[in-house]
C-alpha cells in the first residue's frame, strides 16, 4: 500500500513538472507571403520586417523563445491553400500571418480560421471581412484596402481634377481601389481599365491615355506590374503632363527598379519612411543596416505585427490556450506602433492616419516615399459598422 501511494505521489509530482514545461515551448509563426515572380520583393519586405522585429525582440515574445515558419505562396491561391495547411497540420503554428495579396487571402482564409487559428494580415485588407464577415480569429495591421486609394480620390477631389483615368488589374483589391477611390471623387471618369493580374505590357492603356488627355490618372499596380509601368509612362511622355495618383504602385519595394522614372509620382499610405517620430527612425535604420534597402509600408506593418503578438502574447503570460483570452489582447493592441496612433475598429481593421507621399530621391542616391500631407487623421474604415463586436 505505502509503494502503491509512494507511486501515485511521484505520478502527481510528474503532473504538475510538465505543465511549466510545456508553458515553455516555442511559439511557432506561420508568415505566408509571395517569394516568387515579379510580386517576390513585397513579400520579401513582409518576412524581413518580421524578422527584424523578433531580433529585436529577442527571439522572443513575453518568456516563450519564437520560431518563425515561413512558406511562399507563389502568388497561387490553390498552392496557398496547400502551403497554409502545412502549416497548420504539419509545423501546428499558433498564428498565420500573411498574405500580400486579397486573392490569397480569400483563399486562405476560412482553411485557418476554421481551425481557429488566428490569422493576421500585414497587408491585404478585403472588404470581405470588414463588415459583416469579420471574426475575432482575424486581425489586420495594415488598412481597409479601399482606405489608401480613397487618399488619392480625396486629394484629386481637393485639387480639382475634372476628368481621371482609372488603371487597376482585375482582382478583389483592384476593384476596392476603384471603390475607394470614387468614394470622395465626383469629377468624371473618362475610363476604367481592368487589366489581367500580371500584366507587364501597358502600351494599349497608355495610348488611350495619350488619346484621352485626363486631369490625372489613379493607378494601382503593386509589384513588377506597377515598375514595368512607371517607366512606360515616363517613355511615353506622359509623366511631365499627366500626373499620376498612385497607390502601392511607386513605394519602397519598386522603387529600387523604378528609380528616377518614379520622381515626383504621389501615392497613398499610412506611413512612409521619413515620418518624424524615434521609434520610425530607429526602425528605418535598423532595417537599412539589416537588408541594405529602404524599407516600406510592407515592412512596417509586418514589424508591428510582430509587435501586436508579443503584446497580445505578455498579456495572456504565454498561455494561448484560451483563444477568447488572446482575441481580446489581440484587440487591445497594446503596443507602440512604427506609424504612431493606431488601434482596432470593432471588426478587426486599424483606426489610423492617412497621408499623400511623393517619391524622391535621396542625397544617398537612394529612393523613397516621403509625406506632403496629412489626409485623414484617426481614420476607421466605412465597413465596421456592420460588423458585431461579439462576432
Amino acid at each position: 500500500m505505502k509503494r502503491q501511494l509512494s507511486l501515485a505521489g511521484l505520478v502527481a509530482l510528474c503532473s504538475v513538472a510538465v505543465v511549466p514545461a510545456m508553458a515553455q515551448d516555442k511559439i511557432k509563426i506561420g508568415v505566408i507571403v509571395t517569394l516568387s515572380g515579379p510580386a517576390a520583393a513585397l513579400g520579401q519586405q513582409v518576412r524581413d520586417g518580421f524578422a527584424l522585429a523578433v531580433k529585436d525582440l529577442g527571439g522572443k515574445m513575453g518568456d516563450r523563445d519564437v520560431e518563425v515558419v515561413v512558406a511562399d505562396d507563389e502568388l497561387k491561391p490553390d498552392g496557398a491553400v496547400t502551403k497554409v495547411k502545412g502549416l497548420l497540420e504539419r509545423d501546428k503554428v499558433d498564428f498565420v500571418v500573411g498574405p500580400i495579396f486579397s486573392n490569397i487571402l480569400l483563399a486562405i482564409h476560412k482553411p485557418v480560421i476554421d481551425t481557429k487559428t488566428f490569422l493576421i494580415s500585414p497587408n491585404a485588407g478585403p472588404s470581405s471581412y470588414a463588415g459583416k464577415e469579420c471574426n475575432p480569429f482575424f486581425y489586420v495591421t495594415s488598412y481597409q484596402n479601399d482606405q489608401v486609394h480613397e487618399i488619392l480620390g480625396k486629394v484629386a477631389q481637393d485639387r480639382g481634377y475634372k476628368r481621371a483615368y482609372l488603371l487597376v488589374p482585375n482582382y478583389q483589391a483592384g476593384r476596392d481601389s476603384v471603390a475607394g477611390f470614387k468614394l470622395d471623387y465626383k469629377g468624371e471618369i473618362v475610363e476604367e481599365s481592368y487589366v489581367p493580374l500580371g500584366t507587364l505590357d501597358f502600351q494599349p492603356e497608355l495610348s488611350k491615355i495619350s488619346s484621352l488627355k485626363p486631369d490625372a490618372v489613379f493607378t494601382f499596380m503593386p509589384g513588377g506590374m506597377g515598375v514595368n509601368l512607371v517607366k512606360q509612362y515616363r517613355q511615353a511622355g506622359l509623366a511631365d503632363s499627366i500626373p499620376v495618383l498612385s497607390a502601392f504602385t511607386v513605394d519602397e519595394s519598386t522603387l529600387p527598379a523604378q528609380q528616377d522614372a518614379a520622381v515626383g509620382m504621389f501615392g497613398g499610405a499610412d506611413w512612409a519612411p521619413n515620418l518624424d517620430n524615434a521609434q520610425s527612425k530607429k526602425f528605418v535604420a535598423s532595417y537599412e543596416a539589416a537588408y541594405g534597402g529602404v524599407p516600406g509600408t510592407y515592412a512596417m506593418q509586418a514589424y508591428d505585427t510582430a509587435l501586436l503578438i508579443d503584446s497580445a502574447v505578455k498579456a495572456v503570460k504565454g498561455d494561448l490556450s484560451n483563444k477568447d483570452a488572446v482575441a481580446a489582447a489581440l484587440k487591445k493592441a497594446d503596443f507602440t506602433s512604427l506609424r504612431g496612433s493606431f488601434k482596432f475598429n470593432t471588426n478587426g481593421y486599424p483606426i489610423q492616419d492617412f497621408y499623400l507621399t511623393k517619391v524622391a530621391k535621396r542625397p544617398d542616391g537612394k529612393f523613397q516615399t516621403e509625406i506632403v500631407q496629412k489626409v485623414f487623421e484617426n481614420y476607421g474604415d466605412r465597413y465596421a459598422k456592420d460588423c458585431a463586436p461579439a462576432n
